[in-house]
């Protein structure tokens, strides 16, 4: 497990094709190599208007920045393209599946961004309450949370609502996670509770509650059916049985010892970035969590092959390797 020190705080991290991008909290997003946690590249704001959520792919970044949708060019000219301002009230979260951005907004309703015509295309909408958290996927299928603790599920390609799923509780549901591969949605909530549904028959499969505390992010790694990788406040990072909601393990850093230290050898570190190997635990099951220190809570998460990229709304990326 290795921690790489910035200059700036972020809170947010997408990880893809072996590359981490971190931002939300500074001006700048910054692209880096999960492997080396070597610096790679840098896209900047274009004014004050704060970073609320991104994306990336192969050939761009996109941005909600403010009230409008920002497109970096990553490949060829290096651009930068800004929509106007007010183009939705205010908006929470956004997901991004090309040619769409989809952006989940204070009202209750989402907005869909296309990215080739570069205007709001369709206007959905999904709650009664904000929209709290996102999923979108290749086959347009759009997944919604609410701060009121619904979950709604509404098809793009037809602009038809398909269900409102059954939620336990008044808790909000603070991050989701779409699995096409194994027809599920997950969803993590305020008070603590994960939950999976099954997409074909609308039906909840199980729900946990693997923490006292409020979730913040959850992923899994494409075409997994296995694991679900959970963080919150706690900073604690869960591993869950995707099929039944068993916590398989916990896991926290080892904040008091590095391994090694060492600094990249590249260009680019102009800041004396230095990256620290660290010890992991994983914490029995009889292991007090209440009794232990405060760890830096897990903002947002995501899974690469044997990795998982933490941000924590300090100046650090986590990037927790395990082997088989």
């Amino acid at each position: 497990m290795f921690s790489s020190g910035k200059l700036t705080r972020f809170s947010k991290c997408r990880m893809k094709m072996g590359l981490i991008l971190t931002g939300v909290g500074d001006k700048v997003m910054r692209l880096w190599s999960a492997e080396s946690c070597k610096a790679l590249d840098e896209y900047r704001l274009p004014d004050k208007a704060p970073l609320i959520d991104f994306d990336f792919d192969e050939g761009k970044v996109v941005g909600l920045v403010g009230t409008r949708v920002c497109i970096w060019r990553r490949v060829g000219t290096r651009d930068l393209f800004s929509s106007r301002e007010g183009l939705f009230t205010r908006g929470l979260c956004m997901r991004y599946v090309d040619p769409h951005a989809v952006i989940g907004c204070e009202d209750g309703k989402v907005r869909v961004f296309d990215m080739y015509s570069r205007k709001i295309s369709q206007i959905i909408k999904m709650h009664p309450g904000a929209v709290s958290s996102l999923s979108f996927t290749d086959e347009q299928l759009i997944v919604s949370g609410s701060s009121l603790g619904s979950i709604s599920i509404s098809d793009l390609s037809s602009d038809q609502h398909i269900a409102t799923l059954e939620t336990t509780g008044s808790s909000g549901i603070k991050t989701l996670c779409l699995s096409p591969s194994s027809y599920s949605v997950f969803a993590g909530s305020s008070a603590g509770y994960a939950s999976c549904w099954d997409l074909r028959t609308l039906r909840r499969i199980w729900e946990t509650r693997v923490s006292p505390n409020v979730l913040y992010s959850m992923h899994h790694l494409n075409n997994d059916k296995s694991t679900l990788v959970v963080g919150g406040i706690d900073g604690i990072l869960r591993i869950v049985d995707q099929n039944n909601g068993r916590v398989i393990s916990r896991c926290i850093l080892d904040e008091n010892r590095n391994i090694s230290n060492r600094r990249p050898t590249d260009n680019n570190n102009k800041k004396g970035l230095l990256v620290e190997r660290k010890k992991g635990i994983r914490l029995s099951e009889d292991e007090r969590i209440d009794l232990m220190p405060n760890l830096p809570p897990i903002q947002c998460l995501a899974v690469g092959m044997q990795k998982v990229v933490t941000a924590h709304n300090d100046t650090d990326i986590r990037v927790w390797k395990f082997s088989n």
